[in-house]
């Protein structure tokens, strides 16, 4: 199994924040031992000092994997800390936005297989989606370690290549606040209908929750989920006719977010 490598040689997390702590806990759960993890963290939550795992207490010599999971403004000071690694047979991840590989590649070494990840915070509760992508270096197998680690999380997504990084982190990175938005603008909407408040959430959270879940499920296609709901004349077909407007609905409005999003990660690459 492509895991053995991390158990049998170690795995280096650099950074354990909300994310980095999401797929540390996939890992153990998918029976990664904690004696084969070495986190390096300056902020060690409560959960992080007692699971087990190596804790600000150096590298192993030659580990599988070192996974960068620091904001991408603080990679450039912490990649140092892993240079020693570079050029070998340690896979490095990493999950920062807008941080290209040619730049790992500067700082670790051509020859340093490298996979870009660009995970979702869904991850946290098991139900996350991963784009992957690799540099020449980065082996099939490699390439099958990163794949297994991710899916410890949800679901996984083979890249063309890098070229395509901005558009995922546009719609799956960035896509779940796009989705709490929409909650908290469905809520508003009912509150402005004569609800109250609470029941107003109450009624969003729960419908884009359980519609997410039945879209998760079916083998239909979204267009068809929506038909479903949608009685010729009915209530939901008064409302679609805004948000389908061609001009003025939600798909051209959802372009343009998701165009802003690609630049903006085309612009942290530069």
């Amino acid at each position: 199994m492509a895991l053995d490598r991390v158990s049998q040689n170690g795995l280096v997390l650099l950074g354990c924040g909300k994310m980095g702590s999401a797929l540390l806990a996939g890992w153990l759960a998918a029976d990664i031992p904690a004696t084969s993890v070495w986190v390096i963290e300056p902020s060690p939550s409560e959960w992080l000092r007692g699971i087990g795992v190596h804790l600000n207490q150096g590298l192993p010599p030659r580990p599988a994997v070192a996974l960068l999971a620091v904001k991408p403004q603080m990679m450039g000071a912490a990649l140092p800390a892993l240079q020693a690694l570079g050029n070998g047979t340690t896979l490095f991840i990493s999950i920062a936005a807008g941080t290209a590989i040619a730049t790992f590649e500067a700082a670790l070494g051509a020859r340093t297989p490298i996979v870009r990840a660009m995970p979702n915070t869904p991850a946290m509760v098991g139900r996350g989606i991963t784009g992957l992508c690799g540099n020449a270096s980065a082996s099939a197998g490699d390439m099958a370690l990163a794949t297994a680690l991710m899916q410890a999380v949800g679901q996984v997504v083979a890249l063309d290549g890098e070229h395509q990084m901005d558009a995922v982190t546009a719609v799956s990175g960035s896509g779940p606040a796009y989705v709490f938005y929409l909650i908290e603008a469905l809520a508003q909407a009912g509150v402005a209908q004569g609800l109250p408040a609470d029941v107003a959430m109450q009624l969003a959270r729960a419908t884009v929750c359980g519609a997410g879940e039945l879209a998760y499920q079916s083998t239909d296609p979204a267009a068809q989920l929506r038909i479903n709901v949608t009685s010729p004349g009915g209530t939901t077909a008064a409302a679609l006719v805004h948000l389908m407007d061609e001009d003025a609905g939600l798909a051209p409005l959802m372009a343009r977010a998701v165009a802003a999003a690609a630049a903006r990660g085309r612009e942290l690459a530069q």
